[in-house]
């Protein structure tokens, strides 16, 4: 009885902390919400999160999550900053959402690897396991699709790139200036190219200059063939045919391609060996060992 009595009164204390959080006359407004309606463009009232909401829970947990993520992550050998991931593949999250939806996942799996230990009586060591070993497994799982999905986009840019190359020399031969040509390709490509030119032609909005832009794309894509691109195209006010070493850089990265493609047909055909020769191996020991035990048993019987 007393147990019960206690859990409900724990139960009606957090019911009305959370209540009496969401009036005026207990939870005093501060000083910045009071004066917004006085301030330029504050005339919108603020959201501002109550005692125990997840906003509140949200900003306690997302530097701890941020700074646990990172040091497990260098942990198990991911160098790349994670930041630098997600903006790869145009991510919505940032890395604090990212880090506080892992540390989430990580602690449903915590709780599902207890149940799991608890319900089943599992011995000592595979509890100890299950309990460990579930929160990591998730939480590299979601570490490694991140970083599948930035190789994806890195793979996408370097089979973009021929094409996207000589649409930009085509048109800095027509005329176009090298801020033209990109926001016009940037237009009316939907690919990862497109997709990574318009964010440039966005910087360039802002007040990069297009070298500047252009630089900040090769680093954050981390590609060899973007980076040769970009420093072909930082000859942009140096070199009067532009279009014809764009093109002449176009036609070295398609070659870059076809050579890759033709390492994989090579590495695949290898491959579709592997199974035929251990078909093969296999029958042959068997007819080879049936004889060979054969006249061993003859020699033994002799021998006796």
């Amino acid at each position: 009885m007393t147990r019960a009595l206690v859990a409900a009164g724990l139960v009606l204390w957090v019911g009305a902390t959370l209540l009496l959080s969401t009036t005026r006359w207990f939870s005093r407004r501060p000083l910045t919400e009071r004066l917004r309606p006085y301030t330029p463009g504050g005339l919108a009232p603020g959201n501002r999160p109550g005692l125990l909401s997840v906003e509140s829970f949200r900003d306690v947990v997302a530097p701890v999550s941020r700074n646990v993520g990172e040091q497990v992550a260098r942990l198990f050998g991911v160098s790349e900053d994670l930041g630098v991931r997600l903006a790869r593949y145009h991510s919505p999250l940032d890395v604090t959402s990212f880090r506080v939806r892992q540390l989430g996942w990580v602690v449903a799996a915590f709780g599902l690897g207890g149940l799991v230990a608890v319900g089943l009586r599992l011995p000592l060591p595979l509890g100890v396991l299950a309990v460990i070993g579930l929160p990591l497994l998730a939480f590299l799982v979601l570490e490694q699709q991140v970083s599948a999905a930035s190789s994806r986009w890195q793979r996408r840019l370097f089979l973009e790139l021929p094409v996207v190359s000589e649409q930009i020399g085509l048109l800095l031969s027509a005329g176009y200036s090298l801020s033209g040509a990109l926001a016009r390709v940037a237009d009316r490509s939907q690919g990862a190219c497109g997709a990574d030119l318009r964010r440039v032609v966005g910087r360039v909005r802002q007040g990069l200059t297009e070298t500047e832009a252009l630089r900040e794309w090769a680093a954050l894509a981390d590609v060899d063939a973007v980076d040769r691109l970009v420093h072909v195209l930082a000859l942009n006010r140096e070199a009067s045919d532009l279009g014809r070493l764009i093109s002449e850089e176009a036609r070295a990265i398609r070659r870059d391609v076809q050579r890759e493609l033709i390492e994989t047909i090579e590495k695949r055909g290898q491959q579709v060996w592997i199974p035929v020769t251990v078909a093969t191996l296999l029958p042959g020991v068997i007819f080879l060992a049936v004889p060979f035990i054969q006249a061993l048993s003859l020699f033994s019987g002799s021998g006796s």
